[in-house]
């Protein structure tokens, strides 16, 4: 369903298991940059009234999803660590070259949008059969779930603003790009590492 080229090695879910607390410090900055990335899309292409309704959602919904990551954070007697950089979602914004039309601009943030949503959605549906911490398996089977909806909604708009059979050709080559990025990571406590 996701058409992810390659998937996660299932090892990474050991890394993960060894250093939960880094995971869900992670975990919680990708929702924060989630919400960010929403609300850029409506500051840039406000003249997209469907899309930007939607964003307002996403909004919504990512930041109520980094509480429940946080909850989970205090919950353990931790407190939200640092920031750091995401080496996957840095080389993937390195795949689409700078510039052109609006419309192109709108349509390669979105493919970015629905490929990170999908492999976040594999990697949350592996921590959920995989965890040994049940709660935490729990977790992240209710957040696959919406993983998966976020990805369909970024990759149907843009499909619907870009031409189709253009939009597609490049999501198939971002697909492959983003499997040559995959090869060199699960090897890292982060949620895309």
């Amino acid at each position: 369903m996701l058409g992810l080229k390659l998937p996660t090695d299932p090892r990474w879910v050991n890394i993960v298991e060894k250093n939960i607390e880094d995971i869900l410090t992670d975990h919680a900055y990708c929702e924060q940059k989630a919400a960010s990335t929403a609300i850029s899309l409506i500051v840039s292409f406000p003249e997209y009234t469907e899309l930007v309704q939607e964003m307002i959602d996403l909004v919504e919904e990512e930041i109520s999803h980094f509480k429940m990551v946080h909850d989970l954070i205090l919950e353990r007697g931790w407190i939200l660590g640092r920031d750091r950089k995401d080496d996957y979602v840095i080389a993937l914004l390195k795949f689409f070259p700078k510039g052109g039309s609006r419309t192109t601009q709108l349509v390669h943030r979105l493919l970015y949008a629905a490929l990170i949503e999908a492999r976040s959605c594999e990697r949350f549906r592996l921590l959920s059969e995989e965890l040994e911490d049940k709660k935490l398996a729990k977790f992240y089977r209710k957040l696959m779930i919406s993983e998966a909806n976020h990805y369909t909604m970024f990759l149907n708009f843009a499909r619907q603003y870009g031409e189709r059979k253009e939009v597609d050709k490049k999501w198939q080559q971002l697909l492959d790009y983003e499997a040559e990025i995959i090869k060199g990571l699960g090897n890292k406590e982060t949620i895309h590492g």
